[in-house]
């Protein structure tokens, strides 16, 4: 028997799974260990960064919520001690989740630049719904673009992002900073309704219409000097590699190791898939999602995925729950959406698109009639999942594990 350590919350639970069933455990890939902050502070001297903090007039930086694995904290250690007594301002780049609690704001800034920085009245969580928004001008493709007037009146930004692979916008980072991350509930829910193209996928860029008009929608920030900050993580949160300066050029630099991070080879699809949702991605179901969105990708069809969260802050989503839950089928789902589409539409027909070729079943902490409602068949424990699995498509099939699902992207190199 393969003993096979899965994280659930911030522990690991261990799983025994027969070595014939066994397909493969898949962890984003090996890559090299780098001492970060000299090599960083390195990447910042490269891209002028000291030349962009000179003067008296404020700065505003972009960060992630807690939701994210972005090392916000370990990138402020090295540069804090330097900007600290400069007039900065942080922004939560929340997009349209709730504001962090006090423990994601320690995991987001660590302990001491948080107490400092509250203690300054330096930081301001963005609310999409609730804050005065400034437009600067729409996409090609019409998205209006309304920012947080606390970014829209900066003269200069700084966005501190990490690029892994998104379901829908083809990657993290970049340009998410400002959209959906500082926008409007409205531009997001504009850009956002895109995500229901079938070509709005993980990896996707190009003819990826979410990604496109992110992109064609910066051109708003002309008037603002934009200075980025992009990290790639690898598999064990550690800092593989940073890019700096130009938003657009930041970005792109960093994909070329993100997809040496984060693309994970299999030789084929398997009938049984367990995919996790590590912390800090379990914070709740809607961000959980990920893990369920990258497993199908090595599940065959007819198979059972097997979606693991703790999902700590609950659903997370009333607006995608509650469709989901006024629906008999998935497919009732997907109708719906057709007829209307609201923010978080777009999460219900991705996971109810999945459920119209295979099933998915859920091990997380949520009430059960809360799983039951979004169409997840729900299971106390991995084990009592893979039995009942088995017993279904039989003792020989074969079990895919991805342990870290919502940073892992299958390539099946056999279909």
């Amino acid at each position: 028997m393969a003993k096979v350590q899965i994280p659930y919350g911030k522990e690991k639970i261990e799983v025994e799974i027969n070595d014939n069933n066994l397909q493969g455990v898949y962890f984003p890939n090996d890559v090299e260990k780098r001492e970060f902050a000299s090599e960083f502070s390195t990447n910042l001297e490269n891209a002028n960064f000291a030349e962009f903090m000179e003067g008296d007039e404020r700065v505003v930086f972009i960060v992630n919520d807690g939701t994210r694995p972005t090392p916000t904290a370990k990138v402020l250690k090295v540069i804090y001690d330097d900007i600290k007594d400069k007039d900065i301002y942080f922004i939560i780049a929340t997009g349209a989740h709730r504001a962090p609690n006090d423990e994601e704001f320690e995991y987001i800034f660590g302990k001491e630049i948080y107490e400092d920085l509250k203690a300054k009245d330096r930081i301001w969580s963005h609310d999409a719904k609730n804050d005065e928004m400034v437009y600067l001008g729409k996409s090609t493709n019409g998205t209006e673009m309304y920012l947080n007037k606390i970014v829209a009146e900066a003269k200069k930004t700084i966005v501190i992002g990490s690029v892994e692979p998104h379901y829908f916008a083809g990657y993290t980072g970049g340009r998410k900073g400002f959209l959906p991350g500082v926008a409007s509930y409205e531009t997001i829910t504009q850009n956002h309704k895109l995500a229901l193209n079938k070509s709005a996928k993980a990896l996707a860029l190009d003819g990826n219409p979410v990604h496109e008009d992110m992109m064609d929608a910066m051109n708003v920030l002309k008037e603002i000097q934009v200075f980025s900050i992009m990290t790639i993580l690898d598999k064990d949160h550690n800092v593989y590699e940073t890019t700096c300066g130009d938003l657009v050029g930041a970005f792109y630099d960093a994909i070329d190791s993100a997809k040496k991070v984060f693309c994970v080879d299999i030789e084929e699809k398997a009938e049984i898939v367990v995919s996790v949702a590590p912390y800090p991605m379990d914070i709740d179901l809607y961000q959980s999602q990920k893990a369920i969105d990258n497993g199908k990708l090595a599940l065959k069809e007819g198979g059972i995925l097997i979606f693991v969260s703790q999902c700590r802050m609950g659903i997370g989503g009333k607006t995608f729950f509650d469709l989901m839950a006024s629906c008999n089928t998935p497919q009732e789902v997907l109708d719906k959406i057709k007829l209307e589409y609201k923010l978080g539409y777009h999460k219900a027909g991705k996971m109810a698109e999945i459920n119209t070729w295979a099933q998915t079943w859920g091990v997380t902490e949520l009430p059960e009639d809360e799983v039951k409602a979004v169409h997840i068949k729900p299971f106390e424990s991995v084990e009592a999942a893979l039995e009942k699995a088995l017993e279904e498509k039989g003792q020989d099939a074969k079990i895919t594990v991805l342990p870290l699902g919502s940073l892992s992207v299958p390539n099946i190199l056999k279909d």
